[in-house]
């Protein structure tokens, strides 16, 4: 049986927002797959979460490694095989021809994958697994030619749907040994882009939450006018729309709060709407937060609100239904396949302030009966779907499928 090892390509890593990959990764190690972190760069704040910290101690950073290292582990690429590196350059300057970046960008990932495809044979790593279908694709597919070795990656939804020409992601589709969909929707939209022979590639293997949110002790639903938004403060994530929608609230007499939990470059845009809208008071941004701290702001709060005008399917919409707590989102993507309108929260039409403002209002006004019945059936509904450790185990029957064994 073969040693099992597997190296995740990752953009920036460990990151708050991307705690998801990092649930992955230890439940992947859980089940006996040894995993390889190689990140291009850090992300450049600071990690409020401790086990990000701990996770970034055992990222292996390619930028970091400086020029010298980048130049002479692709001179070590042309060395071993002069016609793999050939070919590597001509499928990196045909993915740049017409596409999202210049082609001279493109070249520099060749480098990139040089120093990754170095650490692939110092590791004995034999298959990469990259997140996201845009440029840690493309780096990993890249090393995993220069290495001689297999690929996959992990598409999450516009990022590589709305971009797919660009981003050339029927190609990548194509070289890929297999590539994973975090939602039916995402599979769906990939399919749009490929030749059908190419479908069978494609497999759904969701996002997962841990014990520390599955097996949190059950609180009610709390008698307070407070909503929560978890999420990059940036522009698809609607925070615009959500604010107006509370400036309706209070002008209905509600006094309500709401928690903007996340930091990004729309905040002081946001801020200044609240101004102009008379809500400040009732607003609080509160930067970037540890997973702990999300938890209690979740559990703190009436409901999460996520007004987003596009999206994958959220990590902190499971995070929130395993804590009994509903849901309000916009209805884009693969968010209807865990938010059940009138279920487990409201769905809402995206960009419409009347009808959010709406499902607000409707939320605040919900018998303690009917909230409970909604925390019920999004705990099972998780439960069922979400759980980390079980997701896991679908990806390593893919992991087998490229020769890779889980030890016992």
């Amino acid at each position: 049986m073969l040693q099992p090892h597997v190296g995740y390509v990752l953009s920036e890593y460990p990151k708050v927002s991307h705690t998801f990959i990092r649930r992955e990764i230890n439940a992947l190690e859980s089940a006996g797959v040894q995993v390889e972190r190689f990140a291009i760069r850090g992300w450049n704040e600071d990690l409020p979460d401790p086990e990000d910290q701990a996770e970034a101690t055992r990222t292996s950073y390619v930028l970091a490694s400086g020029l010298m290292s980048l130049l002479g582990a692709m001179a070590g690429a042309f060395f071993r095989s002069p016609p793999r590196a050939w070919r590597t350059f001509w499928l990196a300057t045909r993915m740049g021809w017409r596409g999202d970046r210049p082609i001279f960008v493109h070249w520099i990932y060749v480098l990139e994958a040089a120093l990754i495809s170095k650490w692939v044979r110092e590791r004995s790593v034999t298959h990469l697994h990259a997140h996201f279908g845009s440029n840690p694709a493309e780096v990993a597919m890249l090393a995993a030619e220069l290495s001689g070795i297999t690929f996959s990656f992990t598409a999450h939804g516009t990022v590589e749907t709305d971009g797919a020409i660009t981003i050339k992601l029927p190609e990548k589709i194509r070289r890929a040994a297999f590539v994973v969909a975090v939602s039916e929707y995402g599979r769906a939209q990939m399919m749009r882009w490929i030749p059908f022979d190419d479908w069978q590639k494609i497999h759904v293997v969701h996002c997962g939450i841990g014990a520390d949110f599955l097996e949190h002790e059950h609180t009610v639903v709390p008698d307070v006018d407070q909503f929560v938004a978890v999420g990059r403060l940036s522009g698809e994530k609607g925070h615009l729309i959500l604010v107006e929608a509370l400036a309706r609230l209070v002008a209905q007499g509600h006094a309500c709060r709401l928690v903007l939990a996340g930091d990004g470059p729309l905040r002081s845009a946001i801020q200044k709407r609240c101004l102009e809208l008379g809500v400040e008071p009732f607003v609080t941004i509160t930067g970037w937060l540890s997973g702990e701290q999300i938890r209690d702001w979740l559990i703190r709060s009436r409901a999460l609100v996520l007004p987003s005008f596009a999206e994958g399917l959220p990590v902190v919409i499971m995070e929130s239904l395993a804590l009994g707590r509903p849901v309000i989102a916009s209805w884009v993507a693969g968010v209807p396949e865990l938010v059940k309108d009138g279920q487990t929260g409201w769905l809402v039409p995206a960009g419409d302030v009347a009808s959010l403002a709406n499902a607000m209002s409707a939320c605040l006004r919900a018998a303690p009966e009917q909230l409970a019945a909604m925390a019920e059936a999004g705990k099972i509904a998780v439960r069922e779907a979400h759980d980390a450790h079980t997701e896991a185990q679908k990806l390593v029957v893919l992991l087998r499928s490229v020769g890779v064994h889980p030890t016992a």
